[in-house]
């Protein structure tokens, strides 16, 4: 039933190689106690090892029911031990916190067996080893002769086919050895004992086989189990066991009472641990932090200052290399009755050389776009074209003046406001400054995830198809009063109410200051987009004049619904309390789609 072919057995020392066994070649019969003895350091424990599938042979094969071994994985040798293999050890291994019965029931755990009926085998174990109604007892409340038995009542436990002793009576006195011996000399009976020790007395007078090993060879048996005897008795049957596996019940009520006989100690580990584990988390926590506040930062401040590609731009190092040059200016000659000529055109047209070496002339062209489209996305996280579009022309708006409602450009009104402005008194001098807000609308960058990641969304969503637009407030939730007059939110009325009111010194009206707006009243504006042939119509009776179009900058209701595009303000963004600069501004902005 068990065989052994050519095992050996090396272990690697300080870079050598010690060879444990040489060569040893076995055959053992399903019953029989069988003693092997040698010396020190001869083999015998690791042979015991290789033959209980502690340990793995280097080279050889070991046979199991005429099975071999070499293919056998973690899961096959878990099986192999825990059903076919009983182990008695020298020094007991017993658990001191648990009783007797508690350490024989433990092997049986991970049989899958239910807490009965492996308290009744375990009793059962017991009572044969002859410790009946000390169940309940500790391991130091026994003597040595007791515990052996208890550590045999646990090989015995599972039935194995095979018992496993390694010096059973070593720590033993002489009456108490006899006894073990009896024991399992009875034991052999009913199955395969093999046993190592250093007593060759009690091998003779308890084994029916003995082996001697000496340097790691096989000096001598003196009851060899041919390999024809083998064949010609009746081959064993194989068990076929479950899979050794432990409830989750059983394991938990073990790890439960090994935790509580050493609460102290556990308790200092946990807290030791903890200290530990908030260190390095307070550690990665802080780096995380600071690594993530960089690359926000980094975002933002690169967002609100991206790097922008010209068709033209200087070339500052040739600028700087100019204004090192000195030119040598000829003097002129004064002479009396005579006007000289001072070559202010001559001295244009050098300057414009000089212009024209620094100015810098990059070639976008459409091979170009798609260089920049093709680029790696983890190079950008946004990208934005500009055309040098500006659609205040043909974007249109209700627009009230004096009650009625006008169906009118954007351009007009700003051009309508800054007329008015310069005509009181109090704002002549600053109606340029409202040429700043002209730009009333932008294009946004065509990523979404980028622009959610630096803005909160108060209202709707993000513009994503041509038709729709979002409008950007400020970190304040504010909108400049003259972008929301240029786009017709406030009647040309109450912005000049408005304006008169901020232009006075005392007795201002707070409730004019203080005006807001709803988000519904943002989202429902009416914007449209028109495109130049429906704004522009040809002058015919006009000859020879340098722009043959006349711009309609007021529409009637037949050209207003002919075609065009109705713009839909989807959303209302916010800067997110970490952003100080972000890719956008406040104002409205339209999508790549319409561009």
């Amino acid at each position: 039933m068990l065989r052994l072919e050519n095992i050996v057995k090396d272990y690697d020392v300080a870079g050598s190689k010690v060879h444990a066994l040489k060569d040893i070649t076995l055959a053992f019969r399903k019953n029989e106690f069988v003693s092997i003895l040698g010396p020190s350091g001869c083999g015998k424990t690791t042979l015991l090892n290789i033959v209980g599938g502690l340990d793995k042979y280097t080279d050889g094969d070991l046979y199991i029911n005429g099975i071999s071994t070499k293919e056998f994985n973690a899961s096959d040798w878990d099986l192999y031990r825990n059903h076919r293999i009983g182990f008695i050890f020298q020094a007991y291994n017993l658990i001191p916190h648990q009783s007797i019965l508690s350490n024989v029931e433990l092997a049986l755990t991970i049989s899958g067996i239910s807490k009965k009926e492996r308290i009744e085998k375990a009793k059962k174990a017991l009572d044969k080893v002859g410790l009946t109604n000390q169940y309940y007892k500790k391991p130091n409340q026994l003597s040595g002769g007791q515990c052996q038995r208890v550590a045999i009542a646990r090989a015995l436990v599972n039935e194995p086919d095979i018992l496993l002793a390694d010096e059973p009576t070593g720590a033993l006195d002489t009456e108490t050895s006899l006894q073990i011996m009896e024991l399992i000399k009875e034991i052999s009976k009913e199955r395969l004992v093999i046993m190592v020790t250093h007593n060759p007395e009690l091998a003779n007078s308890y084994s029916t086989r003995i082996i001697r090993l000496l340097d790691g060879k096989l000096v001598s048996d003196t009851l060899p189990y041919s390999l024809e005897e083998e064949k010609l008795e009746e081959k064993a049957k194989v068990r076929k066991n479950k899979k050794a596996k432990m409830s989750k019940v059983t394991a938990v009520k073990l790890s439960s009472q090994n935790l509580w006989s050493k609460r102290k100690r556990t308790s200092m580990v946990a807290i030791a641990g903890s200290i530990g584990i908030i260190g390095v988390s307070l550690v990665l926590a802080i780096s995380g932090g600071v690594h993530n506040y960089i690359d926000s930062m980094q975002d933002d401040l690169l967002s609100g200052n991206p790097v922008t590609i010209e068709e033209s731009s200087f070339d500052m190092s040739a600028l700087l290399n100019t204004s090192n040059k000195k030119e040598v200016i000829k003097e002129i000659e004064i002479i009396d009755g005579k006007v000289n000529i001072n070559p202010v055109i001559e001295r244009l047209m050098k300057m414009k050389d000089q212009m024209g070496s620094m100015t810098i002339k990059n070639t976008i062209n459409e091979d170009y776009i798609h260089y920049i489209k093709d680029m790696d996305e983890e190079f950008t996280s946004a990208i934005k074209y500009g055309y040098d579009i500006d659609l205040t022309n043909n974007f249109y708006t209700d627009f009230t003046v004096r009650n009625e409602s006008e169906f009118r450009s954007i351009s007009s009104i700003i051009r309508n406001y800054e007329t008015i402005l310069k005509e009181m008194k109090e704002f002549s001098d600053l109606s340029s400054y409202i040429k700043l807000f002209e730009k009333c609308f932008e294009e946004a960058p065509t990523s979404t995830e980028f622009i959610e990641s630096q803005y909160d969304i108060l209202e709707g969503s993000i513009a994503k198809e041509k038709d729709e637009m979002m409008v950007v407030l400020s970190s304040k939730q504010e909108l400049a009063d003259i972008t929301l007059a240029e786009l017709g939110y406030f009647s040309q009325e109450d912005f000049i109410t408005y304006a008169e009111n901020a232009n006075k010194k005392e007795d201002k009206d707070p409730t004019i200051r203080e005006t807001r707006f709803d988000y519904s009243k943002i989202l429902g504006k009416k914007i449209k987009y028109l495109p130049n042939d429906t704004i522009y119509s040809k002058t015919e009776s006009l000859e020879g004049i340098i722009n043959p179009f006349t711009y309609n900058y007021l529409l009637n209701e037949e050209r207003n619904s002919t075609n065009g595009l109705e713009m839909k303000i989807v959303g209302i963004l916010k800067p997110k309390p970490t952003i100080s600069y972000g890719c956008l501004s406040s104002g409205f902005y339209y999508t790549n789609a319409l561009t």
